[in-house]
């Protein structure tokens, strides 16, 4: 696989990877701008239907000190706090993310009622980038189908791998559990 070739978990529609690519391309322009307040280097908004931003959040895992505050989770608590619910099914909502979900936001995404993730930068090379850990993620694409959620990646990925490699370069803290 290149890296740049769209993959999705439905016949691949045009129109969708088109608005990906302009949401995702903006998030990945606006990333830095977050890095140098403190954030992560991910970033992560919600839209409705309609193309309505509901949430748009930055990973805060080290300025907020919890390690689940990661972007999409942070989207998405945002995005229930807005529409005073915690199951965003009936809103029909799509996540778009700089970076692929880590295992954790994968389960995030999936009990929260999203209905379409769209991301950036494929897991592989955040970790080859960071050296974060994805996360153990069998079959992904596909249980999320067979759960009624779409799911796009490769999207604006030299953007996204730019922002990756520059949060390094700058000595920004790529954060990890101490497993010794």
């Amino acid at each position: 696989m290149q890296k740049n070739e769209i993959i999705a978990n439905e016949k691949i529609d045009e129109k969708k990877v088109a608005v990906a690519e302009k949401i995702i391309s903006q998030l990945q322009k606006e990333l830095p701008n977050y890095i140098t307040k403190g954030s992560g280097p991910f970033l992560a908004a919600i839209y409705d239907e309609k193309g309505n931003l509901i949430a748009k959040e930055a990973n805060s895992v080290i300025d907020e000190t919890c390690s689940h505050n990661h972007a999409e989770m942070n989207a998405i608590k945002a995005a229930e706090k807005a529409l005073n619910t915690y199951d965003l099914s009936a809103h029909n909502l799509s996540l778009y993310v700089t970076s692929e979900p880590c295992m954790m936001c994968l389960g995030g995404i999936m009990w929260s009622g999203i209905k379409a993730v769209y991301y950036g930068v494929p897991s592989k090379r955040v970790e080859q980038i960071t050296g974060f850990d994805e996360g153990f993620k069998p079959n992904w694409f596909a249980e999320f189908s067979k759960r009624g959620i779409v799911a796009y990646g490769n999207i604006a990925v030299e953007l996204g791998e730019k922002v990756l490699q520059d949060y390094v370069a700058n000595g920004n803290t790529v954060y990890q559990p101490n497993r010794e």
